[in-house]
């Protein structure tokens, strides 16, 4: 261990859009922020090829750069990003009372506040083929990349609400959509069931698994399986969607926080407030519901505003 704890003011862990973010607005504040990225610096939109739904970019923009450049925004105004990462915490539960922080199991911190902004890791099937074309057709994300395949013939793989309501998505924009669900029936409430069955370019295969994504450089096919027969079948697609789920990367903060039954980080009404004082959580960690990056972003310019005002507050009470 170290032998001096550095102590800090505020402390973001993670560094996607809404780590980014609140890191600009907590700059700005005098807040003097220190950051650290995670295992992967710059979260998800590093994987996104194309971004083309964040206002203020007219022409749209790769992921990895948009990152770089909301890094450099950061620090301009005073940032401190450092590689690392969050190996532990110990959070105080006392008003003003200081956050005990480990980095790669050997640095120890203490914080006056800290932003959790460590996002939620989208669930993948693990198939070679697959990681193969991440980025190259295959997203987890119909929302966010759907657009790219307007008029093609696509697949989905899921049988949930979130599957359901990305199928139907993509049903309006692409030419076809076959969805494979690996059970007999569908998990999703009856309502989005029924929206599946009624829409029309919806192939909806039941029993049915990805064998092997196809192509080389982008997805050019899809081989599927049923598991019942164990029958293959090649299909010609340009777009492969997993919507099988996402987990929270909230397991070192489990006992401290609380969290819904996923792992997703609660926060106070319409605050970025989770249940120990002075600490906050913005982004993906604590949004099951739209876990865009311009959502992130938002939560993440108020979780710097929170983290401000807090500190405004004991600092007024300590003069009173």
């Amino acid at each position: 261990m170290s032998e001096t704890i550095e102590r800090i003011k505020c402390l973001i862990i993670g560094s996607g859009p809404a780590g980014y973010t609140a890191a600009i607005y907590a700059a700005r504040a005098d807040l003097k922020p220190i950051m650290y990225t995670g295992m992967e610096p710059g979260g998800q939109l590093t994987t996104t090829t194309e971004v083309d739904n964040f206002p203020g970019y007219p022409e749209g923009i790769d992921g990895p750069t948009m990152m770089i450049q909301l890094q450099q925004q950061a620090e301009r105004f005073g940032t401190e990003v450092r590689i690392g990462m969050v190996t532990a915490v110990d959070f105080s539960d006392e008003v003003g009372g200081l956050h005990k922080i480990t980095v790669d199991n050997n640095t120890q911190l203490e914080a006056e506040t800290v932003i959790i902004s460590t996002g939620a890791t989208a669930k993948y099937l693990g198939l070679p083929s697959e990681q193969k074309l991440r980025g190259g057709g295959v997203s987890a994300c119909a929302v966010c990349d759907g657009f790219f395949y307007k008029g093609q013939d696509v697949a989905i793989v899921g049988g949930g609400d979130t599957a359901a309501e990305e199928a139907t998505y993509l049903a309006n924009i692409c030419n076809k959509v076959t969805m494979l669900v690996r059970k007999d029936e569908m998990k999703a409430s009856k309502a989005m069931q029924h929206r599946v069955t009624g829409t029309k370019n919806i192939d909806l295969r039941y029993n049915t698994e990805v064998d092997e994504v196809l192509g080389d450089m982008v997805v050019e096919g899809l081989r599927m399986k049923n598991n019942q027969t164990g029958e293959k079948e090649e299909i010609e697609i340009t777009g492969l969607f997993i919507a099988i789920g996402h987990k929270p990367n909230t397991d070192i903060f489990k006992g401290q926080l609380k969290m819904d039954a996923t792992g997703y980080l609660i926060t106070e009404g319409k605050s970025t407030k989770t249940n120990k004082p002075g600490v906050f959580a913005s982004g993906d960690v604590q949004d099951k519901e739209y876990r865009q990056a311009v959502t992130a972003a938002g939560t993440g310019c108020m979780a710097a505003l929170d983290a401000e005002r807090y500190l405004a507050t004991i600092e007024t009470e300590v003069e009173a």
